[in-house]
């Protein structure tokens, strides 16, 4: 990848890779997920088929999950009916610095992305690259805590 353009279809292709694999388990990390494109339609229909399938989970970890919301309306809502299967964690804000912007699933499929203003990363079917952002994402994981509840609790 080499322009932010690229950075929205690999990611896509992530997703489209991993559900096609059959992954058990989407892990995706980021600070915000600015750019991700989480309200694509057809990506949640994609995903509604495929965690239908047993065991399947698609795991989101952020610095913070403040503006998902606003910035993702469907995806938010779409999320509702399946926060069972999509748990959504928050880093520590003193692991926030060494996050990686990347979706990654338990096989072989990897999209990291280096720059954020430039689009520049990679998109991989090597299971070394996964292998890496895996341990990487699970020491953090380890040391976060469940965040962005389905529904806001109020009185």
């Amino acid at each position: 990848m080499d322009s932010p353009a690229d950075t929205g279809l690999a990611l896509r292709w992530g997703f489209d890779s991993a559900i096609a694999q059959q992954a058990r388990c989407i892990t995706c990390v980021s600070a915000s997920f600015v750019g991700w494109p989480l309200d694509d339609a057809k990506l949640l229909s994609a995903l509604v088929g495929w965690l239908r399938l047993p065991q399947r989970r698609l795991v989101l970890l952020a610095a913070d999950f403040a503006t998902m919301g606003q910035r993702y309306p469907r995806f938010e809502q779409w999320r509702r009916d399946w926060v069972h299967a999509v748990p959504a964690w928050r880093c520590p804000s003193e692991l926030t610095k060494g996050l990686p912007e990347a979706l990654f699933d338990d096989g072989k499929v990897s999209v990291q992305l280096f720059d954020a203003e430039t689009g520049r990363g990679r998109a991989s079917m090597e299971g070394r690259h996964r292998l890496l952002l895996a341990q990487q994402t699970d020491a953090v994981l380890q040391r976060s805590e469940p965040s962005w509840p389905a529904k806001a609790l109020g009185l």
